[in-house]
């Protein structure tokens, strides 16, 4: 079968012998299988870099996948034919999402949403339980106020929806042009991105929010606007701030978590959260989906299609 590695500075499409599930797993056909700017790292070899694996000749590539499962283990709870989502969170496999097939812990996976294409549904596991998680370390519920910074991407849209949907008020801080957008997802205030963010957060919310999910990677700039005592959530390796001023600094990595899945479809079944497919690639034409993500700019998920 085809598969996509990286390791050596891009990625690279393999021929791989057809992986078989173990007990507990599942093989996956895959469908549509997502592009996340951390693939970048990956396929440029950078992850022992950031201490967050080993230095290996290659890594797969790929951390989400919608497809139909075609190979059950011993005790794994899904049957041939169902149509599923999975996350695929462990750094070091050699074969991960971004091929013909992948093997998965069942406990890494969850029913596809009905009514939707594969593609859609790839679009759904990393970003969302990566903005899930962040919300449960925050402690993010009703009354309370979070600032998500990237508010416009892929997972700063989660973050903004999923937050609305449990109470919370949001402060969104997103290019000038994503207004409209970040209010349709649910933002109560909006902060364009190049401002003070410290000073045009306070003077919307006194005192300061109570946590910040940092999407954008804006460092103590974000840590200024949360109230003493807040959260402040870091999503990558080496980049969260001192904790200043009693603030809670964390940074949060996703986790495989099948029924948070299974939560988040049916809330994207139940038209509660927003799939936004920017364009799809076949495998082949990897290295223009990663060179279109590291341009920027997108407003949407690019999906590759096996």
């Amino acid at each position: 079968m085809r598969a996509l590695i990286g390791g050596s500075g891009a990625p690279r499409l393999v021929e791989v012998p057809v992986p078989t599930a173990g007990p507990g797993q599942v093989r996956i056909k895959v469908a549509a299988a997502g592009v996340n700017l951390f693939d970048l790292a990956v396929a440029a070899g950078t992850l022992a870099d950031y201490g967050v694996a080993r230095k290996l000749d290659s890594y797969g590539l790929g951390f989400e996948a919608a497809g139909t499962v075609d190979q059950v283990g011993d005790g794994a709870s899904f049957h041939v034919g169902d149509e599923v989502v999975a996350l695929v969170a462990r750094l070091e496999l050699p074969v991960k999402a971004q091929a013909e097939y992948v093997v998965v812990d069942a406990s890494a996976v969850a029913p596809a949403p009905r009514g939707f294409t594969a593609a859609e549904a790839a679009t759904i596991p990393l970003n969302s339980l990566t903005a899930w998680q962040s919300l449960d370390r925050a402690g993010v519920g009703p009354g309370r106020t979070l600032l998500v910074t990237g508010a416009a991407g892929a997972v700063g849209g989660y973050l903004v929806e999923l937050a609305t949907l449990r109470g919370a008020r949001v402060v969104a801080v997103a290019g000038a042009g994503d207004e409209e957008l970040v209010r349709r997802l649910g933002a109560e205030w909006f902060v364009p991105r190049g401002e003070d963010v410290a000073s045009s957060v306070r003077a919307l919310v006194p005192g300061g929010v109570d946590a910040v999910v940092d999407a954008a990677v804006l460092g103590l700039a974000a840590l200024d606007a949360v109230r003493d005592g807040g959260a402040f959530i870091a999503l990558s390796a080496g980049v969260a701030p001192v904790a200043l001023r009693g603030t809670d600094v964390v940074t949060v990595f996703f986790r495989s978590d099948a029924a948070q899945l299974a939560e988040v479809v049916r809330l994207v079944e139940a038209g509660r959260l927003t799939l936004r497919v920017a364009d799809t690639y076949p495998l082949e034409k990897v290295a223009d989906a990663h060179a279109r993500l590291a341009a920027g700019g997108l407003r949407g998920r690019l999906v590759l299609i096996p």
